[in-house]
């Protein structure tokens, strides 16, 4: 089995065409569909369905693919750790980052990103879902509150705190919560897992159960509904830090914290050696958010 046979694999499977994952190291259609039947002969199984138009795993090959991926990723980190102290940052790097966050405060870091490391080429999986790093074969992950698969590598990059916010005009017309206990006085827009407000203020604790016109499981639903004054909601300031600056929100319960707050981490892959194009975008996002970050201050 070789090694550029399995690189051959995993790009044909993340491209969706054998054609474009041949064009990408060099290969004509005719050696890469050679190269591909000669893995498949090695292993002895059929890794993917081809047609003149159509190229799709077979469950032999999906079930291959996680293996190949962490197997081509563990030699790349091998390769790098034994120059890793001179190593210039270089390759792709495959990085998933949670929607909203990733748009507002990662995506604008790019261009610097790939100006300081030119040798470096991103591909960024944007969603709120939380993928599998080691299956899916990314170097790194940015994840809002505790990251849930504890043998992840994680790196603190800022807190990330919530606050209550209302419009002005709503706070003209129904006025401003004194304690947690008002918020249940007042309309809200919630997600429906976050209808629940937990608060902390030294050594003080109060529970509300807010209720309001507006529910829905997209957070920027419920950004939307409270700038349009339908409401009070709880929010991240990296979210609507832009809008308290602006004058288009306004914080509440100023003296009160939100009880699960959690922070933003970066995570890896377990192991000790953390590739230079890991590292060097890791420390670029801690840079740039700081002890505090920039949407707080």
């Amino acid at each position: 089995m070789k090694i550029d046979d399995l690189q051959l694999f995993v790009l044909a499977a993340r491209h969706g065409s054998l054609t474009a994952a041949g064009k990408e190291i060099g290969l004509s259609p005719a050696a890469s569909s050679a190269r591909l039947t000669a893995l498949e002969r090695d292993l002895g199984a059929s890794l993917m369905a081809r047609t003149t138009r159509s190229l799709s795993l077979t469950a032999d090959g999906s079930a291959f693919l996680a293996h190949a991926e962490r197997a081509l990723r563990e030699l790349e980190n091998g390769r790098a750790a034994l120059t890793a102290s001179s190593a210039t940052p270089r390759g792709v790097l495959r990085a998933t980052v949670p929607g909203p966050f990733g748009r507002k405060h990662i995506l604008p870091l790019v261009p610097e990103f790939r100006a300081l490391h030119p040798e470096v080429r991103l591909d960024l999986h944007v969603s709120d879902d939380v993928v599998n790093l080691i299956d899916e074969g990314y170097d790194l992950g940015v994840r809002i509150g505790v990251a849930p698969d504890s043998t992840l590598v994680r790196t603190r990059l800022a807190p990330n705190r919530r606050v209550v916010i209302a419009s002005p005009d709503f706070v003209e017309k129904h006025g401003k919560p004194n304690r947690p206990e008002d918020c249940a006085r007042l309309e809200a827009a919630y997600q429906p897992n976050l209808r629940n407000w937990h608060f902390t203020r030294g050594d003080e604790a109060a529970s509300v159960r807010v209720s309001g016109p507006i529910r829905s499981n997209d957070g920027g639903v419920v950004h939307a509904a409270v700038l349009a004054g339908l409401g009070i909601g709880i929010k991240s300031i990296w979210d609507v830090g832009a809008d308290l600056k602006a004058g288009r929100l306004v914080r509440l319960l100023e003296d009160w914290s939100f009880g699960s707050d959690g922070e933003i981490y970066a995570v890896r892959p377990p192991g000790s050696f953390t590739p230079p194009k890991t590292r060097a975008f890791i420390d670029l996002l801690k840079a740039k958010f700081g002890p505090t970050p920039y949407w707080e201050v």
